[in-house]
């Protein structure tokens, strides 16, 4: 057994130790080399938990009702060129990829901007791969996408859209662009629109990120994403054992930053807040037109 031996420090005072020796000292007394780990996500909103379960039973309800249910996010923005990209691939032994040193921008190629639109109900994605600016505009152009290449054809008695979103970003809560934009998109589409915002730092249960985006970055792990078409080809590709399907394009359109609504525009919304914060949870109809 070890004999524990009780020194002052003083008596370490003119002892040198190699780091060899503190190593094993840190060992012994239980220390061991740990990568940092994402988990502080800030303060704790009170209503967390109660968000979560008001923002579950309206998606049971819309989902028992047969209307769909969406979950939307932009991807982080990915370098085009050959550029390192994380994880791993079968190559031919000693022959790895060879990819350039510096992860600096070719002004040439640019990055893009990744906005998927998950359907809950149906376990399939869009993803609209956008080359200018992340901005509510291009959110809300991305979920118009969707409705008309895949939503239309599922839920062709479609009279409701629910879509759930984190707080900040393109699709965040304070963006007046974001709503603005939706209420166009329900005047033309004329869906009734519910929206649910989980609560802050809480980005990581927004369900597209653990059933399609974390999909479609293991699926390119190891590739480098040499050109646009690399990107669209490979998201695309993305399928899994439970019968995910994925369908993108690519967005030439350009979408420009700062785009500022003004009051008034806002005050024309007919954008109703629900009972239990008004403020993360709030119904959007389609306006009716002008006699």
């Amino acid at each position: 057994m070890r004999r524990r031996i009780s020194l002052s420090v003083n008596a370490f005072r003119n002892i040198w130790f190699s780091p060899n020796s503190v190593r094993k000292l840190l060992i012994g007394l239980g220390f061991s080399r740990q990568s940092n780990r994402k988990a502080d996500e800030g303060s704790r909103h009170p209503d967390r938990d109660a968000q979560f379960e008001h923002i579950n039973g309206k998606v049971i309800a819309a989902q028992a009702a047969g209307q769909p249910v969406i979950s939307v996010d932009t991807k982080k923005k990915e370098l085009i060129g050959n550029f390192k990209n994380g994880g791993t691939d079968y190559r031919p032994r000693g022959d790895p990829r060879r990819v350039k040193v510096h992860d600096f921008e070719d002004k040439s190629l640019g990055k893009v901007a990744p906005y998927g639109v998950y359907d809950v109900t149906a376990d399939e994605g869009w993803v609209s791969v956008g080359i200018t600016a992340d901005t509510a505009e291009f959110a809300v152009a991305s979920i118009r996408t969707w409705l008309e290449r895949m939503g239309r054809q599922r839920y062709p008695e479609a009279r409701e859209l629910t879509i759930t979103a984190d707080c900040g970003g393109s699709n965040g809560v304070r963006v007046r662009l974001w709503k603005h934009e939706l209420q166009t998109f329900s005047d033309k589409s004329g869906l009734t629109l519910h929206v649910h915002h989980y609560p802050p730092g809480t980005s990581k249960w927004n369900k597209i990120e653990h059933r399609l985006f974390c999909r479609i970055t293991q699926n390119w792990r190891g590739r480098p994403l040499t050109d646009r078409r690399a990107v669209v080809d490979l998201i695309g590709a993305t399928t899994t054992k439970t019968g995910l399907k994925v369908e993108c394009t690519l967005d030439m359109r350009t979408y420009e930053k700062g785009v500022k609504v003004s009051d008034a525009e806002m005050d024309s919304l007919d954008i109703t807040g629900d009972a239990f914060h008004p403020e993360w949870n709030y119904t959007i109809k389609p306006r009716q037109p002008e006699t």
